[in-house]
């Protein structure tokens, strides 16, 4: 199933193994899993305790023989994560986390948002006009969307949220396509892992380090209010605190960095849905859940079973893995009209890439915020900005759909209209530079 035909246009496939049934069992698909297409299902397994979320140990036996006791920290780590631990341990580590995703919160991480985004934005524009200057002029301009803006942003605002250095950006995005490639093999190799593991303990001990100077200096970033939740009552150790930064620098970068590159090539891919959004900006929330739903930038996610359960006149045991399949879901006909067609107007009720139930992603606002502030800046500093060719690059990951590369042009703006659009930076906005 997994093949370079899949990871280019993974929903022929999805269609094909709803045409032959709900539930499947596939014996190569992670050494061996159940397979779930329909949306019903997938919302109903994604909600069930009985559907366990804790797998670490089982990706680490993946990788080959021996595997586990060489992944053993890599296997530490992830298990103290909140996206792999159940109630009541993932209970009690969520509700220390709300605070910095509440929308107080957020409101007031959205102006150190909208700065990122136009020093990303000035970068792209006056890269268009030293060519201008330089003689290498044309009436469009180009640039990767991917490369220079998509995969920055996440990272710069992250750090933001946590208060580290945005300097160390390009580490926190090599560290987490390292976890990503391993989370997105269903087979990953004993390589893949072992790559992995280097990245996510060097994550840790990049936080390890930090807490001493953050201990003795706590400000309003999330950081800090995970340090006063370890000092009040031991609510969380430091081991999970750590654990809970790694998450959230990993699974914020991510999703954000899918979502716009995987919404900016769908709407350029649908001109007349473009325009209609640049005519009516207000159509932006909902174009947003239409881009999530049409292409997720998670495509599956996996669970344990606790006990043996029977669904659809089959047993699937205790211990099996299961694999609801999010992109399918969400193109289900049974839950949308015409799932195939970006309809940035649709009202048909919820996609499920932020999933579901207990575990629905605690950061899902915040990409929502980001992504509003990114795509409506976008479009009113890139003009007539189109695709600069008809092939893309997709990665190689089956869970997280990244391109690697967008290339997309605009119409290069003139030397008045550049010095209009360009603000200086104070030094209080240039650490998001």
């Amino acid at each position: 199933m997994i093949n370079e035909e899949f990871l280019n246009d993974p929903y022929p496939a999805y269609h094909a193994l709803r045409a032959q049934g709900a539930l499947h069992w596939s014996p190569e698909f992670c050494g061996g899993a159940w397979l779930l297409t329909g949306h019903a299902d997938v919302a109903s397994v994604l909600r069930d305790p009985r559907f366990s979320v804790r797998r670490a140990g089982g990706w680490a036996n993946s990788s080959g023989p021996g595997a586990l006791a060489e992944l053993r920290e890599f296997k530490r780590i992830f298990s103290r994560s909140l996206l792999f631990v159940d109630a009541p341990q993932h209970t009690r580590l969520r509700q220390v986390m709300n605070a910095g995703f509440k929308p107080a919160a957020l409101q007031e991480l959205g102006p150190q948002i909208q700065i990122i985004v136009d020093r990303l934005l000035d970068q792209v524009l006056a890269k268009a006009a030293d060519c201008g200057a330089s003689g290498q002029f044309a009436e469009f301009a180009q640039f990767d969307f991917m490369r220079d803006f998509a995969r920055p942003l996440p990272a710069l605002v992250i750090a933001s949220m946590l208060g580290i250095a945005a300097e160390d950006r390009s580490e926190f995005v090599a560290w987490s396509d390292d976890i990503a490639a391993f989370i997105g093999s269903p087979t990953p190799t004993l390589e893949i892992a072992r790559a992995a593991q280097v990245s996510l303990i060097a994550m840790n001990e990049y936080f390890r380090q930090l807490l001493p100077q953050r201990r003795a200096a706590l400000g309003d970033d999330l950081m800090s209010q995970l340090i006063r939740a370890e000092a009040t009552g031991g609510i969380i150790t430091t081991k999970e605190l750590l654990a809970q930064c790694c998450t959230l620098l990993f699974a914020g970068h991510e999703t954000t960095r899918n979502l716009l590159g995987n919404g900016m090539l769908a709407l350029l891919q649908h001109p007349e849905q473009w325009q209609a959004l640049q005519s009516t900006p207000s159509l932006l929330p909902s174009a947003l859940k239409e881009l999530l739903r049409f292409d997720s930038p998670v495509q599956y996610t996996g669970r344990r079973l606790k006990v043996d359960v029977e669904m659809h006149g089959q047993l699937m045991k205790k211990g099996d893995l299961v694999i609801p399949l999010i992109g399918a879901a969400n193109r289900d006909p049974a839950k949308f009209t015409d799932p195939d067609q970006l309809d940035i107007a649709r009202n048909q009720g919820a996609h499920l890439s932020f999933g579901y139930g207990p575990h629905v992603c605690i950061g899902a606002t915040l990409t929502y915020l980001e992504a509003e502030i990114a795509m409506r800046s976008v479009m009113q500093r890139l003009p007539q900005l189109r695709l600069a060719g008809d092939i893309q690059s997709w990665g190689g990951n089956a869970v997280y759909r990244s391109l690697n590369q967008l290339p997309l042009k605009f119409a290069r703006p003139s030397a008045a209209e550049q010095a209009t659009a360009a603000t200086p930076a104070t030094p209080a906005e240039a650490q998001y530079a």
